[in-house]
C-alpha cells in the first residue's frame, strides 16, 4: 500500500485541495491481489488503489469510455506468423498503466485509507486517470497510441489494438491488451529500440518470452507453438466450486437414447408461439 501511494504521488496523480462548492468527491478503496506465474507459483503480492467509478456521473465526470481490447483471432494470427517465420516473441508489462493517462475532466476523490494530511477537509483532485474511473482505459489507450504513432507505427484497420511498423523487408508488431503488450517481428534492432523507448516513457517490465496472455499458456519449441487454456479452465472450475466434479463429454445425460424415428419431433421454430 505504501509503494502504491508513493507511486501515485511520484506520478503526480493528484493534488490536495478543498472541495469546490457544487462538486462532490467520489470514494476510493484498496484492492488486494496475489499475482501468479503461468505455472501457478506466486509472483508477487499487489495492492491497488481504485476509484469507485460507479459513483461517477456521465457528462459531468466522464464522457467516452470505450477502449479496444485485443482480439483472440489477432493473437492466433500473430502466433501463426511467429511460428512460420521464426520471429522473436516478447511480452511487456506496463507499470501502473492507467496512471499515464491524462484526465480531461474535473474529478475529485476522498482521501484514501492510509494517506494522512495535516489539513482537515481536503480531497484529492485527480490529474491522472485512476484505476476504477470510467474513462481510465480509454485515456491510457489514447496516451499509448499517440506515443506509438509518433514513432511511425500505424494502427491496424482490422484490430485497433494492433500496431504495425514496416521498414522495407522488416515488420514489427505490438498487440496491446490494457497493460500487457505482445511484441514480435523480424527486426531485432527495432524490437530492442521500441522496448527501450517504452521503458523510458512508461516504465515497463520486460517479461521475456511470451508464456501467458489472455488466459492462454503459450509454449514454444523447435517444432512450433503450443497453446493451452488448462490454467484458465481450472481457475474457472475453482471459482464456480466445480473443481472436484467428475468430467463428462456432454452436458446431456448419458442414459438418454436419441432416435430419428421414435418420439415427437419439435415443431417449426417460426410457427411456435411462446407466451409472455
Amino acid at each position: 500500500m505504501k509503494e502504491e501511494l508513493k507511486t501515485l504521488q511520484d506520478n503526480g496523480a493528484w493534488s490536495l485541495t478543498t472541495l469546490p462548492i457544487g462538486k462532490s468527491a467520489i470514494g476510493c478503496r484498496w484492492v488486494y491481489k496475489i499475482k501468479h506465474h503461468a505455472d501457478g507459483s506466486i509472483e508477487r503480492y499487489k495492492a491497488r488503489l481504485v476509484a469507485k467509478g460507479y459513483n461517477q456521473i456521465e457528462g459531468l465526470d466522464f464522457l467516452d469510455t470505450f477502449a479496444p481490447v485485443a482480439k483472440l483471432t489477432t493473437l492466433r494470427l500473430l502466433l501463426v506468423l511467429v511460428a512460420a517465420q521464426n520471429w522473436t516473441l516478447k511480452q511487456l508489462d506496463v507499470n501502473n498503466a492507467f496512471l499515464h493517462g491524462d484526465l480531461d475532466e474535473e474529478v475529485y476523490i476522498q482521501l484514501p485509507q492510509g494517506f494522512h494530511s495535516s489539513s482537515p477537509n481536503l480531497v484529492c483532485r485527480l490529474k491522472k486517470s485512476l484505476y476504477g474511473l470510467k474513462q481510465a482505459g480509454r485515456q491510457w489507450y489514447a496516451k499509448l497510441s499517440n506515443f506509438l504513432l509518433s514513432h511511425n507505427y500505424k494502427i491496424s484497420t482490422a484490430d485497433h489494438s494492433l500496431f504495425l511498423k514496416h521498414d522495407g523487408k522488416h515488420t514489427t508488431t505490438l498487440l496491446v491488451c490494457v497493460d500487457d503488450i505482445v511484441l514480435t517481428g523480424n527486426n531485432p534492432m527495432e524490437i530492442s529500440a521500441i522496448t527501450s523507448l517504452l521503458h523510458n516513457f512508461f516504465h515497463i517490465k520486460n517479461l521475456g518470452d511470451l508464456t501467458y496472455f489472455l488466459g492462454i499458456e503459450i509454449a514454444r519449441n523447435a517444432t512450433g507453438i503450443h497453446l493451452s487454456q488448462r490454467k484458465y479452465v481450472l481457475d474457472m472450475l475453482k471459482d464456480t466450486g466445480m473443481l472436484g466434479c467428475a468430467p463428462t463429454p456432454t452436458p446431456m445425460l448419458h442414459t438418454i437414447k436419441l432416435s430419428t424415428t421414435k418420439g415427437t419431433p419439435l415443431g417449426d421454430a417460426e410457427s411456435m408461439h411462446i407466451d409472455d
